[in-house]
């Protein structure tokens, strides 16, 4: 199968070389080509130009994009897509004056979609999974992580990272899954946590990794969850079962987690809402991404990721939806861009940038994901007619995607 895109108004993300990273200053830097063509063999992309040149390029199949921006797919690099149910109630009591953490603790919150899960069949989990995971891909996701968590017993992690499995095989987007086990302490292990971490480290763990279900080991480092000393013994069982870290932290403390994740040279370290200094020194010496999640800042009615200090101090950024029940009941990565430049005060480009290239990198497929190349694998949104790519950010209240090609195909 070969598609050729015509009369593309603005190309974007257009990478002579595979970057596969975008720091600091260069951030702003978002190549663009006008009137452009976009050729794609298969599930690769194998040549694009100015319309100019176009000529003697034949396609199976021609896509007059007369007016339209095309871009990488978008690549998020932290969700929880798959869970049971939802957790509408919890919303209203915020609304009514309780906090997350008031809910929390008095058996909401991850424990109630815990429950939840467990009461599930992996079946209709896969359903509920299958509904969400088409919705995100017609709204330009291209790839995609998602996260186990919900389950907190070795039966329900499985089932949860069997059915992020099966996405995988049957979806054209890129899956990866992650291990979540120390999400929340179970009701069962109230006052024994170092039981439930001994259950991660000498059972889950070792279940996970002989199905071969995941991909990264991730902990949710925060007070009133699991401690450095807690993450670092989930982390140092997952390293040695050949798992790569990722950690949910600083989201709403900031003692000491960040520099443990670039310790074991985690791949990420997302939320990061409650930054100090000590934090950024310790990514400016590591090749871990930061990971932004706005559209969690913006549900809660928490502090944002402070971006600019980030950026500023020459670090990358990436940019993610954090999609679950309780916190970001949305898969949408194009109000996450806009809230990005809202909010958080990054110009368009570093949004971007954000959601695809350092997306990619966050999910370590970079060197195939994330930005126009020679090469690389053909995932890419084509927009309705608009201004520019500017106005994806700007005109945040609609949508503005025609057409989602995934791996060369055009997503129905």
């Amino acid at each position: 199968m070969s598609i050729l895109i015509t009369n593309i108004k603005e190309l974007v993300q257009v990478r002579e070389h595979n970057v596969t990273i975008v720091k600091g200053k260069d951030m702003k830097d978002l190549p663009v080509l006008k009137n452009a063509y976009l050729y794609i063999e298969h599930d690769t992309i194998v040549e694009y130009g100015s319309m100019n040149d176009v000529d003697g390029i034949e396609a199976e199949e021609t896509i007059d994009a007369t007016g339209k921006i095309v871009l990488p797919a978008w690549c998020d690099s932290h969700t929880h897509l798959v869970y049971a149910g939802n957790r509408v109630q919890e919303f209203v009591d915020r609304i009514n004056g309780l906090s997350y953490e008031d809910i929390a603790n008095r058996g909401g919150g991850i424990l109630n979609s815990a429950e939840t899960l467990q009461n599930t069949s992996e079946e209709e989990l896969y359903k509920q999974a299958v509904e969400r995971l088409n919705t995100v891909i017609r709204l330009g996701t291209g790839a995609i992580e998602i996260k186990s968590g919900y389950g907190l017993t070795v039966e329900a992690e499985l089932k949860m990272l069997r059915v992020i499995k099966r996405l995988k095989q049957d979806f054209p987007v890129k899956v990866k899954p992650t291990l979540l086990a120390a999400h929340a302490l179970p009701k069962a292990y109230k006052n024994k946590k170092t039981e439930f971490i001994d259950l991660i480290v000498n059972e889950m763990i070792p279940a996970v990794t002989k199905e071969r279900l995941a991909t990264y080991i991730d902990v949710f480092c925060e007070k009133g969850y699991f401690d450095l000393e807690d993450t670092r013994r989930v982390l140092e069982a997952g390293t040695q079962n050949g798992l790569k870290p990722k950690i949910h932290v600083n989201q709403f403390n900031a003692f000491g987690g960040v520099a443990l994740g670039t310790e074991f040279n985690a791949i990420s370290v997302d939320h990061l809402e409650e930054m100090n200094p000590e934090d950024i020194e310790a990514l400016k010496s590591s090749e871990t991404m930061p990971v932004a999640l706005p559209g969690c800042s913006y549900f809660l009615g928490i502090p944002y990721t402070p971006a600019r200090t980030l950026i500023d101090a020459g670090l990358p950024l990436a940019l993610a939806t954090d999609y679950n029940p309780g916190s970001t009941p949305s898969g949408n990565m194009n109000f996450v861009v806009s809230a990005a430049c809202i909010k958080m005060k990054m110009t368009p480009e570093e949004a971007i940038n954000a959601a695809t290239i350092n997306g990619a990198y966050a999910m370590n497929i970079s060197n195939m994901y994330g930005s126009i190349c020679r090469g690389k694998k053909a995932n890419v949104i084509i927009t309705k007619p608009i201004p520019s790519y500017a106005y994806l950010t700007y005109a945040f209240g609609e949508n503005h995607i025609d057409t989602v090609i995934i791996n060369g195909r055009t997503f129905e």
